[in-house]
């Protein structure tokens, strides 16, 4: 199934990134393309793409790009290396619940922040619905100014 070679654009599209994003995250080294075509077009690979959604999901919870490279990189020796000694596993195994620590963090606070702009939104509508006319009063008004 990783031996399938998609282009950017579909890429762009499968993980909703902009192309511009994608090659920003390309200039930077957090993703590079598996391949290139002959005539030079970027080659990604459903590992590529998943990469792209790890980064994807870092994003809105404010992690830095160095931050995205050090645990894809973490990431990657862990899941590549087989010949790691115990200390060294423990070392990226512990890299990474760091950062799923800091994860549960932010996504506590987008919860807190959500619940306020729920709140927000509803104390707009209770005061629409307080001041505004009622519709069963305007409509009868309606109805009545175009009596004969």
């Amino acid at each position: 199934m990783d031996d399938r070679q998609m282009q950017i654009g579909e890429v762009a599209a499968r993980t909703e990134l902009s192309l511009r994003t994608i090659r920003h995250y390309e200039e930077t080294g957090l993703v590079i393309p598996s391949a290139r075509s002959q005539g030079g077009f970027r080659l990604y690979t459903e590992t590529d793409v998943a990469r792209l959604m790890v980064i994807r999901r870092m994003k809105p919870l404010g992690f830095t790009l160095e931050q995205m490279r050090d645990l894809l990189d973490a990431t990657d020796r862990l899941d590549g290396d087989k010949a790691l000694d115990g200390d060294e596993r423990e070392a990226l195994l512990e890299r990474v619940r760091g950062y799923r620590q800091a994860a549960a963090e932010q996504v506590e606070k987008l919860r807190v922040q959500l619940a306020r702009a729920e709140d927000f939104a509803d104390t707009l509508g209770a005061r629409l619905e307080q001041n505004a006319p009622s519709v069963r009063a305007h409509d009868l008004g309606a109805a009545s100014r175009s009596l004969p």
